[in-house]
């Protein structure tokens, strides 16, 4: 069994979904169905950290920037 997508893959997969045009809403919090603060707070203890990027300036060999 394929483990199962997280709160915020959903979210961004319906975003993307009424993007394209599904005529799908968001639920307003507090509705029925809607997540609520505590699965937010569950979410984020398994959501991944991340990364600060670094990327090779332009401006010769061995000198690098920070992305903003």
């Amino acid at each position: 069994m394929p483990a199962k997508k997280g709160l915020y893959a959903n979210i961004h997969a319906k975003r993307k979904r009424i993007a394209a045009g599904s005529g799908e809403k968001m639920r307003k919090p507090g509705a029925a169905g809607a997540p609520t603060a505590a699965n937010f707070k569950a979410s984020a203890k398994t959501a991944k950290k991340r990364t600060k990027k670094v990327s090779v300036s332009s401006k010769g060999p061995g000198r690098l920037t920070k992305k903003k």
